[in-house]
């Protein structure tokens, strides 16, 4: 595609497989999570209606910032690690998602991430837009004193960007509450005031919420359970196989094994373990606590990593990284239904196979927004510094998952669509409609 300047000259646009203008800083031939992205919204533009003349908005962040974040080490040299701090879209308010430390995070996963948060916190119905952060590093690779000094840099690093009314952090992959709570403290010494909640996700000691650890895998187990009374799925006699077994994958795992469910196979980035008769939940969550991997746990079989897509089951949780499920493999799933508990683990392609196979995939938009609802009673609590009883918190969280799946099944039966699809008309309905309400400036 090219376009005409008024000397005549016609500078080359370079434009993806799917006819989007390509920002400069991402490679045409390998746009990675973000263009599983932008397929994604291509499939919901034609039910937008009139407020499809604003869907650009969608396909684009709001802002991008690459940071330098330069520490010494414990030996005497200094290293450069790569940060990422991306706000897709702010029209329904401050930015809202997590920060990953990851050796192969890149700006086109971190871009993608923060769109899905957008269309995420837009389908539960929080006041947040969406963002997403991440440095380019392997945390087991650093000491905790590097860790802490890395944090500190960074966030001083995105500190121009980010508050309590502008854009609120929270953990992600191989982040947690210690390191909310040094991103709390160098924002607040910065600022010269503590601001609890500029981040989300701390420990309950510095005005992090009850429930918040367990609130993405409640909210895997929530909509699984609502699902799968529309499928007909009996949970107390179903069979489970989980990918990731921290947060999100143990805990949705050990609600499901307490409402009679069997939890037959488990993989982590240490291996894969197998148990026709059920494993050992709370045993395996021990295990997982004092080695860090499945890995090792005696009372089950030890699997092949790739006979996990082969293991018969009822409900499949990829609860680790993006795209694990492809086309490759997304013919093998003997799975009744598949909850992503991670994000962005299911290609558009693997989506269009499972879909043939009348697998019901229930989204990551939906399914782990348990984690970021809970993120916002955390926020509303740290500003109004009054602090709800767990039992309260979890009342509410499973009200508004059950409310938000109820939205989106309904969409999907009427415009006879998938359930991603049918959470992207919702969500970028509503994205889209407080942009259309809120014009362009100036």
């Amino acid at each position: 595609m090219t376009t005409d300047t008024p000397g005549g000259h016609k500078p080359a646009v370079i434009t993806n497989p799917y006819g989007h203008p390509l920002p400069s800083y991402l490679q045409s031939d390998n746009l990675g999570p973000w263009g599983v992205y932008l397929q994604q919204v291509d499939r919901v533009i034609p039910y937008l209606g009139h407020l499809a003349r604003w869907a650009e908005t969608l396909k684009r962040p709001k802002r991008a910032l690459i940071v330098d974040v330069p520490i010494e080490l414990d030996n005497g040299t200094i290293a450069h690690f790569e940060g990422y701090r991306v706000q897709h879209n702010v029209s329904r308010g401050p930015g809202k998602g997590g920060v990953r430390f990851h050796q192969d995070v890149t700006l086109s996963e971190v871009m993608a991430l923060s769109a899905w948060m957008s269309v995420k916190n837009a389908a539960v119905n929080v006041p947040y837009g969406g963002a997403k952060g991440g440095i380019r590093v392997d945390p087991k690779t650093l000491s905790r004193g590097e860790l802490e000094r890395m944090t500190r840099r960074y966030t001083s690093e995105i500190g121009i960007i980010i508050g309590p009314t502008k854009d609120i952090p929270a953990p992600d992959v191989n982040t947690n509450e210690q390191i909310m709570a040094w991103m709390m403290d160098t924002y607040s010494m910065n600022e010269g005031a503590t601001a609890t909640g500029v981040v989300t996700g701390k420990p309950v000691d510095l005005g992090g919420s009850l429930g918040r650890r367990e609130a993405t895998g409640r909210g895997v187990f929530t909509v699984g359970v609502e699902a799968a009374r529309h499928i007909e799925l009996d949970i107390s006699h179903a069979r489970l196989a989980v990918q990731g077994f921290g947060n999100v994958g143990g805990i949705a795992a050990k609600l499901f094994a307490q409402a009679g469910a069997r939890v037959v196979a488990v993989q982590d980035h240490g291996g894969t373990i197998y148990q026709e008769s059920g494993l050992d939940v709370p045993l395996l969550l021990e295990h997982v606590a004092a080695k860090g991997t499945v890995a090792g746990f005696a009372k089950a079989e030890v699997l092949a990593n790739d006979a996990f897509w082969d293991v018969d089951c009822d409900i499949l949780i990829p609860a680790a990284l993006e795209q694990q499920i492809n086309a490759s493999n997304a013919g093998r799933i003997k799975a009744r239904m598949v909850i992503e508990g991670a994000n962005g683990p299911t290609t558009p392609e693997a989506d269009d196979i499972l879909q043939s196979r009348n697998i019901l995939v229930l989204p990551d938009v939906i399914a782990n927004a348990g984690g970021v609802t809970v993120s916002y009673f955390e926020w509303v609590q740290d500003f109004s510094s009054f602090f709800w009883s767990e039992d309260e918190i979890n009342a509410r969280l499973v009200r508004i998952m059950k409310e938000a799946f109820t939205g989106v099944w309904q969409v999907a039966q009427d415009k006879k669509v998938s359930l991603r699809t049918a959470t992207f008309i919702v969500a970028c309905t509503r994205i889209l409609r407080a942009r259309e309400l809120r014009g362009l400036y100036p």
